[in-house]
């Protein structure tokens, strides 16, 4: 069993908030355990809350789909939410069930070690950069958090679903995310490949 599917075990039974008590299912999150992208969204719908999943309603397709635009699969990421367990009829979390749930979070992202991490929609945001910024204001931009993590915000995929007419923005955001993906990846193997010929010069004498 790995780390991630070990921390399942120990949270799936969570009772920190009262959110428990009308949800079905704890959503947990799912994906590559070694993802350099991570993405992070507000709380399960219906759908997940049924399934036990994220992101697998309409909201979810459309994600898939913006994924495929950029050369990526479900699999090849890692997808999750501030809160585990769904908010009654799909209200915003409130502070306490945010706080309660924060841990749990920032346990997976320990284990995980994404180089991004994206932000999908205001809370979601909020919490990772700890400030109560307007999505409409940062997304698409590159932050670094006060744990050192780096954060793109993206408007979340719902919100396209009611406002077509954000559709093209999102995809710029998703541009943008494949563009700094690309600058990490090529960074890390930059710094590997150093290392290499300090060992191999090293070698020589």
């Amino acid at each position: 069993m790995s780390e991630l599917s070990d921390y399942y075990e120990q949270i799936k039974d969570c009772t920190r908030c009262q959110l428990y008590k009308s949800a079905t299912n704890l959503v947990f999150g799912e994906g590559s355990e070694t993802a350099d992208l991570m993405f992070i969204g507000e709380a399960p719908g219906r759908n997940e809350d049924q399934q036990g999943r994220p992101f697998v309603g309409a909201a979810g397709q459309l994600l898939n789909d913006l994924l495929k635009e950029i050369g990526l699969k479900r699999e090849d990421v890692y997808i999750g939410n501030i809160i585990k367990h769904r908010p009654p009829s799909n209200r915003d979390p409130l502070p306490d069930e945010i706080e309660a749930c924060k841990p749990y979070l920032m346990k997976q992202i320990e284990l995980i070690k994404p180089k991004i991490i994206a932000t999908l929609g205001a809370h979601a945001t909020r919490t990772m950069l700890e400030d109560k910024v307007s999505i409409g204001q940062v997304h698409g931009q590159t932050f670094e958090n006060k744990k050192g993590l780096t954060i793109i915000p993206i408007y979340h995929p719902a919100a396209v679903l009611y406002n077509r007419s954000m559709f093209d923005v999102l995809k710029k955001d998703f541009a943008s995310l494949r563009a700094l993906l690309d600058k990490c990846i090529a960074e890390q193997e930059a710094r590997h490949l150093k290392g290499s010929d300090k060992y191999d010069q090293g070698a020589l004498f």
